[in-house]
């Protein structure tokens, strides 16, 4: 029962990696929300939230998945050179 356990918080663990952009001082706030609506497909109005947060708040998770994915769209958000990093 115990390797159970184990095996559950693994797995857990790799569903829930997260996205999470830092703010520059170089990116504007248009191309930050179009590269954000590109990477996770999502409408204008989120991806501007999204921006003034990571404004405001020095960074933000735009988005949850599995690795396989949060790598992905942290390579798109990195096509312009936005600072990213992925969390498990």
């Amino acid at each position: 029962m115990q390797e159970q356990e184990v095996a559950d918080d693994i797995l857990i663990d790799f569903g829930n990696s997260n996205v999470i952009v830092h703010n520059d001082d170089w990116h504007t706030f248009d191309q930050v929300i179009y590269q954000l609506k590109r990477a996770i497909n999502c409408s204008a109005q989120q991806a501007e939230k999204f921006a003034f947060e990571i404004h405001n708040k020095g960074k933000a998770k735009v988005y949850s998945g599995s690795m396989e994915d949060c790598l992905y769209v942290s390579a798109v958000l990195e096509e312009i050179d936005l600072m990213t990093s992925v969390e498990a």
